[in-house]
């Protein structure tokens, strides 16, 4: 019998999130899986509002002898109008891979930390916090677009021979310029790829 894979998003205080089964994501100004239309990103009068960021780890079940090798990529076009340098970013974790720790996996650094912000109005923008060095999930960020399928980001090299078990995370966010358009954005895709034995 093959793995099943599933997506799940974190979201509360670190050491107490919780995993919610997704099928997709909408970015927004508060920490939920389901926002639905609340908590929009606003258009900012000055410089740039930024979504909550987002944490999706992959969960295994099933009967498997191991996972391994998880890359995440891109179309390589992000099709929503954020403005211009409006971007989704990706956050990246020093050494080989890109993804940070979760609650079943034992890291020292790079651990899940809660999406935060003022509520309804922008997130804590994690690029300028890998920038400074004060970020606690990630010592970098990258454009999204950037990977792609013969480019992927490697986010877990760690063998998963357990059902239960989550890969490491990645952490997204947008950015959303004075010159962002108005309203719902088109659906975008992103790829997670493994290996199975």
């Amino acid at each position: 019998m093959a793995v099943s894979v599933g997506i799940q998003e974190l979201n509360g205080i670190g050491g107490s999130e919780t995993y919610t089964d997704l099928t997709s994501a909408r970015y927004c100004t508060i920490d939920s899986a389901a926002p639905g239309t609340n908590n929009a990103i606003p258009i900012p009068t000055a410089g740039y509002n930024w979504s909550y960021w987002k944490t999706h780890a992959l969960y295994m079940s099933g009967t498997f002898t191991q996972l391994d090798n998880v890359r995440w990529y891109t179309d390589g076009t992000i099709g929503w109008n954020l403005g211009t340098s409006g971007e989704l970013f990706v956050g990246l974790c020093s050494g080989t891979d890109k993804g940070i720790w979760v609650s079943n996996l034992i890291g020292t650094t790079h651990l899940y930390n809660q999406a935060s912000g003022i509520l309804g109005m922008t997130g804590i923008s994690m690029v300028s916090l890998a920038t400074s060095g004060g970020h606690p999930t990630v010592s970098g960020y990258a454009k999204a677009s950037t990977y792609v399928v013969a480019s992927p980001l490697q986010v877990d090299s760690v063998a998963h021979v357990t059902s239960g078990d989550r890969t490491k995370a990645i952490v997204t966010q947008i950015s959303c310029a004075t010159d962002a358009t108005q309203g719902k954005q088109t659906s975008e895709s992103v790829v997670f790829r493994y290996d199975e034995i």
